[in-house]
């Protein structure tokens, strides 16, 4: 294999003459090097190859995926520890943008502690803060280099190496303009999908067209699904291609995505290289919208029972992998950041940090919101978290999630008046049971970003989300900020404002929440699997969108059976809970929103063919057809278009009481 990578591979002379030097322990020779670039330009495959070179010259290895290194520096120490105790290791650190928060620790910290005759390299999409590049006690021992795209005549190289026919070569090099990746995929595609005349420029546009002539002939539909996994997970196993498809030969499907050359190989499964990701994710969602977001919440559901049941030490790594799949929705990032300044974990509160917790409560929001910290410190310390930050360990910043079972207890209710508030909401809309508790996330002190999105607030509110999965009988979930009114718009359609402000001290907070009753955690993660900006939490509806849409397709297939239409879906939903006869009324709510889609323009000839098919008592489908005088295919477009509009109509209903 490392024979076979060596002759394929191509460039890069001086970076693999500096690395040879310091492997045949060249005094002048660097100790780190540092290679960045833009996704798809060769940095893994750079990696590969001096790792193949450190191995032929008996080096041990330590080799380090920067997407899957924990938010603890201890995790990273661990993974690396031969590097600090075993002379002339070799450490790779690929992907180094995912972790590039740990770059300060690393320069200060962990690389100055290495064994004798060691190196280190590191790859990523960002170039190093430059402070280290000005620091004299790395000037002679690190190397930067920012790799380019391919010269015309390694690009040609590649291409002959690859046996692309060579009519061919002068319109591919036009393609590709230098980029590995697209030169690469585009040898892969071979000489099929090359007919037209038409020359791309080297954007996203020519890795999806790429993409697309590569993975055209998807074997199966359920290969492209597999496909349609792997482009939005954050990595697949198979045995999550194996829940997430369960009628599917998953080993068969895993074995073919392995195979394809745009997958890289991680210790919890594949992932697209990320240019490739990107570009499927921008070509699935194009090509296939519903399928898209069909598979988003396949995924969303098989992670929210992962995260209900997996063991302690894997909850908080399931719950980024749940929210990776919504890293991209204006509705997430008004809440969280993904930001690699700052850089923090997150640990539980020891005595030793009680009194920079009370200094940092009182620095933030006065000497009476730090007693109240005291209080609750006392009453609960298990829900406490304190935050370091990576680079120096700096404590900066502490939360805490408090669980309070029902009843409310008076000495809570007579100390904490935001608790107070939390327990009169209850009370006033729907209290809380004997066996059921409520959360409040009571405290985010972070004085040097107080209560601005921030690494604090996205690492508790990933915690206080798993908790509230996981947890049994949570009637609320409150959350308490100070600035009601930014923190009203950041959390709309998320969170509900009770309207109370109470006062603590000098300052009064905002009070929000979520009734975990009326609203399953799976129901309210559905509000970020669409990207409409919804205004209002979605009333308590006993179904999913999916479900509902097809509970009405249900209704209107049975409705000239009395007794079928009796137990349909549609009879649990709002739509029939304060009728005295559900099945009358459904009936009637049906054929009268029917109707009403004849007032929309679209709906025209939609409520003609529903009409038709479903209350004239056609006994088929063609029969319906041949009553309107229409084509089959057009009377079942207009079928289709019309199930849409009526499905929205009515879940509109069911949410908000309103069409």
């Amino acid at each position: 294999m490392s024979r076979g990578r060596e002759r394929a591979f191509i460039g890069r002379e001086e970076e693999l003459d500096r690395f040879g030097r310091a492997l045949a322990g060249d005094p002048q020779a660097p100790f780190a090097f540092y290679v960045f670039g833009p996704g798809g330009i060769g940095k893994s495959a750079l990696l590969r190859c001096l790792a193949d070179r450190a191995r032929a010259a008996g080096r041990r290895l330590v080799e380090v995926d920067g997407r899957f290194v924990g938010r603890d520096p201890a995790d990273f120490e661990r993974a690396a520890a031969a590097f600090l105790e075993v002379a002339g290791t070799v450490l790779f650190v690929d992907s180094f943008e995912h972790c590039q928060w740990l770059e300060s620790w690393l320069w200060q910290r962990f690389l100055p502690r290495a064994a004798d005759d060691t190196l280190v390299v590191l790859a990523g999409r960002l170039a190093p803060q430059p402070q280290w590049l000005a620091d004299p006690a790395w000037a002679g021992v690190l190397s930067v280099r920012e790799l380019e795209p391919f010269s015309p005549e390694q690009s040609r190289t590649l291409l002959i190496t690859a046996q692309v026919r060579p009519e061919l070569r002068e319109r591919v090099l036009r393609f590709a303009g230098g980029n590995p990746l697209a030169l690469s995929l585009a040898a892969a595609a071979g000489s099929t999908g090359w007919s037209r005349e038409e020359v791309w420029a080297p954007s996203a546009d020519l890795l999806r067209t790429l993409l697309t002539g590569l993975i055209g002939e998807v074997p199966t539909a359920a290969h492209r699904r597999a496909l349609e996994v792997a482009a939005q997970a954050h990595s697949t196993s198979e045995e999550l291609l194996a829940a997430v498809l369960p009628e599917e030969d998953a080993h068969l499907l895993f074995g073919w995505l392995r195979d394809l050359p745009f997958m890289e190989s991680a210790p919890r499964g594949l992932y697209p290289h990320d240019a490739a990701r990107g570009t499927l994710t921008a070509d699935l969602r194009w090509r296939a919208p519903h399928a898209f977001v069909t598979m988003r919440q396949r995924l969303a559901q098989e992670y929210l029972r992962m995260l209900r049941e997996a063991p302690e030490e894997r909850v908080w790594t399931v719950t980024d992998e749940l929210f990776y799949l919504f890293r991209e929705l204006e509705s997430l990032a008004r809440m969280r950041t993904w930001s690699r300044e700052d850089e923090v974990h997150d640990c539980p509160l020891r005595p030793e940090d009680l009194e920079a917790v009370l200094r940092m409560a009182e620095e933030a929001e006065g000497p009476a919101s730090a007693e109240l910290v005291r209080y609750w410190v006392e009453r609960q310390p298990q829900a406490f978290s304190v935050y370091r930050l990576v680079t120096t360990g700096r404590l900066v910043a502490f939360t805490a999630r408090l669980a309070l079972p029902a009843p409310a207890d008076p000495r809570d209710v007579a100390t904490d008046p935001v608790v107070a508030a939390a327990w009169a909401y209850t009370d006033a809309t729907a209290p809380v049971g004997p066996d059921e508790h409520i959360g409040v996330s009571r405290f985010t002190v972070y004085p040097e970003q107080y209560q601005v999105p921030s690494r604090v607030i996205d690492l508790s509110s990933s915690r206080a989300q798993a908790e509230s999965a996981r947890a049994r009988g949570r009637a609320y979930g409150f959350a308490v900020w100070r600035d009601a009114d930014a923190w009203a718009e950041r959390v709309r359609g998320t969170l509900s404002d009770t309207g109370a402000r109470p006062l603590v001290g000098e300052h009064t907070y905002g009070v929000f929440v979520v009734d975990w009753r009326l609203v399953p955690v799976e129901t309210w993660l559905g509000r970020f699997i669409s990207d409409a900006d919804v205004p209002a939490l979605p009333g308590p509806s006993a179904l999913s969108r999916t479900a509902f849409d097809q509970a009405v397709r249900e209704a209107l297939t049975h409705w000239r059976d009395p007794g079928a239409f009796a137990v349909c879906a549609l009879t649990r939903t709002r739509l029939a809970a304060d009728s005295t006869d559900p099945v009358e009324d459904l009936r009637t709510l049906l054929r009268a929103s029917v109707d009403e889609l004849a007032g929309d323009p679209r709906g025209v000839r939609a409520k003609e063919a529903l009409a038709a098919g479903f209350f004239s008592g056609a006994p088929t489908q063609e029969a319906a057809a041949r009553r309107l005088a229409l084509p089959y295919g057009t009377y079942r477009r207009h079928v289709r278009q019309g199930l849409d509009l009526l499905c929205e109509s009515l879940w509109q209903l069911e949410l908000h009481g309103t069409r």
